[in-house]
C-alpha cells in the first residue's frame, strides 16, 4: 500500500487548509505544494491570503483561497461548495485555525469562550464532516489531520476554556478514528499537538507583541515549518500506518 502523496499516486490530490493565512497555515501550505498538491486556502483575512496565493502560484502551483468566517457554517459550506465545483472535492483536510483568548473560568468573557467553542471545535466538526463526504465520492480514501496543542494533554494556568477545546480535539480524533473502522474506511485521521511555535498566538492571546515577544525569546522554541514538517510525515506514511498523535515540544520546554 501506498500513502495519499501525489507525486506518487495521485497527481491530483487537493488539501484544503484553514487557517491558512499565516503561521503554522501558511507554512503548511508551501510544503504540500512543494510536494505537487494542489492547495485550497482560508481564513478571515482576505489580503493575507492573497499575498500567499501570490507566491505560491509563481511557482506553477494551483491555488484556490476563500475568506472565510468559522464561526458560521454557511461560510464553511461555500467554502467547500467551491472546492467541489473547481476540484471535485478534498482529499486532505488540515484543521489548522484555532485561537485561544486569555480568559479564566471565574473572571472570561462569554463571548471569548463561545468563539474559541466555536473554531475550535465546532467549525473543525462541521469541516471534518464535509470532508469526509468528499473522500467517501472519490474512492473512501483521504487524510484528515487536526492541528491540535500540547494544551490538549496538561492544562496551562488560566487557559482552562482554551485548554477544554484541545481536549475535544483529541476525543473528535479518536471519536473519528472509531467511526472510520465501524464504517470499514480508508481514510484516516491523525492529530498534531505543538507546544511553544513562534506564530501570532502568543500576541493575540495576551494583546501584547512584547509579552510574545518575550515568551518566545526564552528559550528556542518551535518553528511553523517544524509543525509543517510532521504534517508531511503524517502524510507519507503507507496507508496501513495511521499515526494518531504527534506531541511536539521544544527541548528546552519543561511543559
Amino acid at each position: 500500500m501506498t500513502s495519499l502523496s501525489p507525486n506518487q499516486d495521485r497527481p491530483s490530490s487537493v488539501a484544503l487548509i484553514t487557517g491558512a493565512s499565516s503561521g503554522i497555515g501558511a507554512e503548511v501550505a508551501q510544503t504540500l505544494t512543494n510536494k505537487g498538491y494542489r492547495v485550497a486556502l482560508c481564513a478571515r483575512r482576505r489580503d493575507r491570503l492573497e499575498l500567499l496565493k501570490e507566491k505560491l502560484t509563481a511557482a506553477g502551483v494551483e491555488v484556490l483561497i476563500q475568506a472565510t468566517d468559522l464561526r458560521q457554517e454557511s461560510d464553511i459550506l461555500s467554502l467547500f461548495e467551491r472546492v467541489r465545483q473547481q476540484w471535485g472535492g478534498v482529499d486532505v483536510l488540515i484543521n489548522n485555525a484555532g485561537l485561544g483568548h486569555k480568559a479564566p473560568l471565574m473572571s472570561g468573557e462569554t463571548e471569548a469562550w463561545r468563539e474559541m467553542l466555536d473554531v475550535n471545535i465546532l467549525a473543525l466538526c462541521v469541516c471534518t464532516r464535509e470532508a469526509v463526504k468528499d473522500m467517501q465520492r472519490r474512492g473512501d480514501r483521504g487524510h484528515i489531520i487536526h492541528i491540535s496543542s500540547l494544551s490538549g494533554h496538561r492544562v496551562p494556568g488560566a487557559s482552562g476554556v482554551y485548554a477544554a477545546t484541545k481536549y475535544a480535539v483529541r476525543a473528535l480524533t479518536e471519536a473519528l478514528r472509531q467511526e472510520l473502522r465501524m464504517a470499514d474506511s480508508q481514510i484516516r485521521i491523525s492529530s498534531i499537538s505543538p507546544g511553544f511555535t513562534e506564530t501570532e498566538f502568543a500576541e493575540k492571546y495576551h494583546g501584547d507583541a512584547s509579552i510574545a515577544e518575550e515568551i518566545y525569546s526564552r528559550f528556542p522554541v518551535l518553528q511553523s515549518k517544524d509543525i509543517a514538517n510532521a504534517v508531511a510525515y503524517v502524510l507519507e506514511q503507507p496507508e496501513y500506518v495511521q499515526v494518531h498523535d504527534i506531541l511536539l515540544r521544544s527541548t528546552f520546554q519543561s511543559t
